[in-house]
């Protein structure tokens, strides 16, 4: 098998030293790029060349490099992840791109995620949103045997495609709006469809829906960009869901 050849791109980052500071982008240039790096990786040796020159590396969030933890949400050529469909950064490779290239890396720009610094953004509203669900009530004591509460398969699956939301963001860098209806609705629908989340299901919605509005995200117009970038291709039937769940608790609450 022909091995590719290394090459070289020119990498214009996003650099910003802090919250309150200005941005800009800044161009560097990145040599003998192997084709079988990860992206992430190519950062991490354009990080390596910076402090050899003295210069402060560009900040980025990762953790599991796996695809799992949605952590490496970053904006590549206007690409919410990079140019791979439903997959994050993490699993991007630079075959992708060619010698010559010049690959504008950007952090997510919603403002319901403030850039902390460079590419790294506080996405903590994302767990207020979760928060706000709060808990599943059960009962304490000695364990229920494992399958005392009957749960249509059919039922089980589609929470369990809803509760594969890593949290990562994507929906709302990609959203026109800024809205995080796809994962407030997937949040709201894997418990909303389990006879477990029952109990809390009404003031979930109303509390989750509350919070989401409270963080600034916008609201939804149908433009399923959300759907389309989605590392774990969670449907825009989740934001349907959590509309029939926020009337059917608004109705209830009012009796």
């Amino acid at each position: 098998m022909k091995k590719e050849k290394h090459f070289n791109i020119t990498v214009r980052a996003w650099r910003q030293a802090g919250p309150r500071e200005p941005g800009k982008m800044v161009s560097y240039k990145v040599k003998d790029v192997s084709p079988d790096m990860s992206f992430l990786e190519m950062l991490d040796v354009l990080n390596d060349e910076l402090l050899k020159k003295g210069d402060a590396p560009i900040a980025f969030e990762s953790d599991c490099r796996e695809g799992i933890c949605g952590c490496c949400g970053l904006v590549i050529n206007g690409d919410v992840h990079g140019p791979d469909e439903h997959s994050t950064v993490c699993q991007l490779h630079m075959r992708r791109f060619r010698d010559g290239d010049v690959v504008t890396v950007e952090p997510w720009r919603v403002k319901a995620f403030p850039v902390i610094k460079d590419l790294v953004v506080d996405r903590s509203a994302l767990d207020r949103v979760m928060q706000a669900g709060g808990f599943i009530s059960v009962n304490t004591g000695a364990a229920p045997d494992a399958n005392s509460i009957p749960v249509d398969k059919d039922k089980a699956e589609e929470a369990m495609d809803s509760a594969a939301c890593i949290g990562c963001g994507a929906c709302v860098a990609s959203c026109p709006n800024g809205a995080a209806m796809l994962f407030t609705g997937a949040k709201i629908s894997q418990l909303a469809m389990l006879p477990q989340g029952e109990p809390e299901r009404r003031v979930r919605a109303l509390n989750m829906v509350a919070a989401m509005d409270k963080e600034g995200f916008g609201n939804c117009t149908n433009e399923y960009e959300c759907e389309a970038v989605c590392p774990k291709q969670i449907k825009a039937a989740n934001i349907a869901r959590m509309n029939r769940e926020f009337l059917l608790a608004n109705l209830f609450s009012k009796r």
